[in-house]
């Protein structure tokens, strides 16, 4: 009777366990590889929108409506620490340089990609003038520097900052692009574009490499970085952007060009025109970079320096002049960088551009993510289903441990 009834309740147990088993576990099907979860995004500020604009310059013309804001994607480009919102740095490490007042930067090394440390760097910020190194890599790519562009009343009446173009006046692609990024034309910006097709023309032409590069916080609206409807970048971006230009011999030459004598127009003579970027005069090592300013994007930067075979570069957005100039945040940025350099310091992430068989996807096709931290699509998950399996065997072998003393107990 003892082992007849032993063998019943092992065999009753036994056929419980191999139905649990043969429940269908979707992480550990055959064929079917384990799902990742879904990322955690952290409710940041400014995710999807830029702080709302002091001024009317983003308001849509009449008959338009204000573009929708770019999706966020559902993987943060860069890998997971590019979803954190504030300082993001590689521990343990010595603290970031004091008195930065920029809302987002980010410091990468030039040559590996590598994202030195950073700080909210896919929150969304307006570029202001930032937004010219996109106009001048579609320059690069569509005009021969030789080109003669004549400038009409509309490029010389452009709201400045401006370099002085006159009305039917014959400039050289070249010599308009160095002032581009050595001054800011605005003037120059509008001629440029003019030029690649006029300026929705230029712009959507801007959006499309920037889409290419896999810059998917940016969207340009002028090609001068004067605000409009749906201006918007990141941190993250304007490093992969200008870490880009940065690589292509014109942009590097144009940047690096302190003084430029500039053609003063029919009858006028020539005049120079001076590189804005303050850090020429007192950081050893610079290798250029880009300035900008708006009311609205407040002041932003990008620049670069070489120390030692080294060549870094920061990025600075929404960065106010005070308590101390933005060049000279930027330079202790750069210090920064080059101490993490020097001491090793892992990574946080990395500049990554789209391959060609992925960069043709528009944003709107990317996964999209919620702000708010989002869960995993199967609540009880692989570890829930382990964790059940493990728990039944032990419940079986102890309901067969207790039988087994039990009957052992009984009288004869």
């Amino acid at each position: 009777m003892r082992s007849a009834s032993t063998t019943r309740l092992a065999f009753v147990s036994l056929s419980a366990l191999v139905a649990i088993v043969a429940v269908p576990v979707p992480a550990l099907a055959l064929g079917q590889p384990a799902q990742p979860p879904a990322p955690v995004v952290q409710e940041c500020a400014n995710r999807q929108l830029p702080p709302p604009p002091v001024d009317t310059s983003e308001q849509p013309r009449p008959g338009e409506s204000s573009p929708a804001p770019l999706p966020v994607p559902a993987t943060p480009a860069g890998g997971e620490r590019m979803a954190e919102c504030g300082l993001v740095l590689p521990g343990p490490t010595p603290s970031s340089p004091r008195q930065l007042t920029a809302a987002s930067w980010l410091v990468q090394d030039m040559e590996t990609g590598e994202v030195l440390a950073a700080k909210d760097p896919h929150a969304r910020h307006r570029p202001a003038s930032l937004i010219k190194t996109l106009l001048a890599l579609v320059v690069l790519d569509e005009l021969p520097p030789d080109k003669i562009v004549v400038a009409s009343r509309a490029d010389a009446e452009q709201e400045c900052t401006c370099v002085g173009l006159v009305a039917g006046g014959h400039y050289e692609v070249e010599v308009l692009l160095r002032a581009l990024l050595m001054r800011s034309g605005n003037d120059v910006a509008h001629a440029l574009a003019t030029a690649v097709g006029g300026v929705d023309v230029a712009v959507s032409k801007m959006n499309a490499l920037a889409e290419r590069l896999g810059a998917r916080d940016t969207r340009a609206a002028t090609p001068s970085g004067l605000d409009g409807p749906g201006m918007v970048t990141s941190a993250y971006d304007m490093s992969l952007i200008f870490g880009h230009a940065m690589r292509q011999p014109r942009y590097a030459k144009a940047v690096a060009t302190r003084q430029l004598m500039f053609p003063g127009g029919p009858g006028k003579p020539d005049y120079p025109v001076y590189n804005d970027n303050n850090l020429w005069q007192s950081y050893p090592g610079f290798l250029g970079g880009k300035t900008g300013f708006t009311d609205d994007a407040r002041h932003t930067y990008a620049g670069a320096a070489s120390r030692e075979g080294r060549r870094l570069a920061v990025v600075l957005l929404r960065a106010e002049q005070r308590p101390s100039r933005v060049s000279e945040q930027a330079a202790r940025l750069l210090d920064y960088g080059f101490a993490l350099a020097a001491a090793g310091t892992r990574p946080v992430g990395t500049l990554r551009q789209d391959t060609p068989a992925t960069a043709g996807t528009s944003a709107e096709q990317q996964p999209e993510v919620s702000v708010a931290a989002t869960s995993a699509q199967d609540p009880f998950g692989t570890t829930g289903w382990i964790v059940t399996l493990v728990v039944t065997v032990l419940v079986i072998v102890g309901m067969i441990t207790a039988h087994r003393r039990g009957l052992l107990r009984r009288p004869e």
